[in-house]
């Protein structure tokens, strides 16, 4: 019953995360923004919304700060996996990264310290506490970074002014306010998702004895992350990929920089980075060692892709993925 009840629940993310994105280029094109600054503010974080609200429901609700913060790296994890699923799907113009913005550098580089920090913060939590009240002051040096990482993002790509490709789609006859509209919708549908596979999470862990670790880590955080695989697809379908890539390496950002900090301020009994395994380490830093490959795409930039139909940071992203994933199981 729990594995279809999770089932349903990934099947309706999938749909309001279509929703999400059409609604989302909507808004792109009608108030002229960028499309990698419409995938790293606006998309990254609203399809960020399942993990906040998952892991809020998990402090809250069944009291697991190990399935909330699985849930937020394990989601970081499976998007920088989503980035070879689009390369391998962009088939008509060669490797997918060749086609990226350069400043899509900088948002990745702002992830791996927000990364770093977090997966960091564990550790010192635990062995110094170091909480104001209840709240661990790493959440608020995590809002901090990002905060000035965004701000450091967005006046690049004004400095570049480029014309973006989200602006050559056309919804002349597509009201500004029913873009808003919807996209607020397909929003709430997302939130009140997060909540139930909170739940739904925690019946997994205890039914399997898998453990919370691993259960935020793969499970929640893959269903958590299928708006962004939605929505990045379809940025692509649409020649926004930009967009596609954005809204992944800003939902990383999200994730370490206002998910975290929002779980932990819900979790009421201490510090989350105090009261979590070490094991998120370990995801933390295989999430580091993704972003590089990342990173690597971007500034070596191929034209062509290996003969097995992809590039040679999709193998990598996907060895990564699935040792992290094993990593995981085997500490979690």
């Amino acid at each position: 019953m729990v594995w279809l009840k999770f089932v349903i629940c990934a099947a309706l993310v999938i749909f309001f995360g279509a929703k999400l994105s059409r609604y989302g280029d909507m808004i792109a094109h009608k108030t002229q923004l960028g499309g990698l600054w419409v995938g790293l503010l606006l998309l990254a974080a609203v399809t960020s919304l399942p993990e906040l609200v998952t892991g809020i429901g998990a402090v809250t609700v069944v009291e697991s700060p190990d399935l909330a913060l699985g849930t937020a790296f394990g989601s970081n994890l499976f998007n920088l996996a989503i980035i070879a699923v689009l390369d391998i799907a962009y088939r008509h113009q060669g490797p997918l990264l060749a086609w990226a913005g350069a400043g899509h550098r900088l948002s990745a580089g702002v992830g791996i310290v927000l990364i770093a920090f977090a997966g960091g913060s564990i550790l010192l939590g635990r062995e110094w506490g170091g909480a104001l009240g209840w709240v661990g002051i790493y959440s608020l040096v995590l809002v901090v970074l990002y905060l000035l990482g965004a701000s450091r993002i967005f006046r690049f790509e004004r400095k570049q002014g480029r014309s973006q490709q989200a602006r050559a789609l056309r919804y002349e006859k597509i009201s500004a306010r029913r873009a808003y509209v919807g996209f607020g919708v397909a929003a709430l549908a997302i939130i009140g998702l997060g909540t139930w596979l909170a739940i739904i999470g925690d019946e997994l862990a205890v039914g399997t004895g898998w453990g919370a670790s691993f259960v935020g880590s793969l499970f929640l955080a893959a269903t958590t992350s299928l708006p962004e695989l939605v929505v990045s697809i379809v940025a692509l379908r649409l020649g926004a990929v930009d967009m596609a890539i954005a809204n992944l390496l800003g939902s990383n950002m999200f994730n370490m920089g206002i998910v975290i900090a929002g779980d932990d301020l819900f979790y009421r009994q201490a510090s989350i980075f105090s009261a979590s395994s070490t094991s998120h380490v370990y995801a933390a830093a295989m999430a580091i060692l993704m972003t590089l490959i990342v990173i690597g795409g971007l500034t070596f930039r191929t034209k062509r892709k290996l003969p097995i139909g992809m590039s040679w940071y999709s193998v990598a992203l996907i060895v990564a993925y699935l040792a992290g994933a094993y990593i995981l199981f085997t500490t979690g």
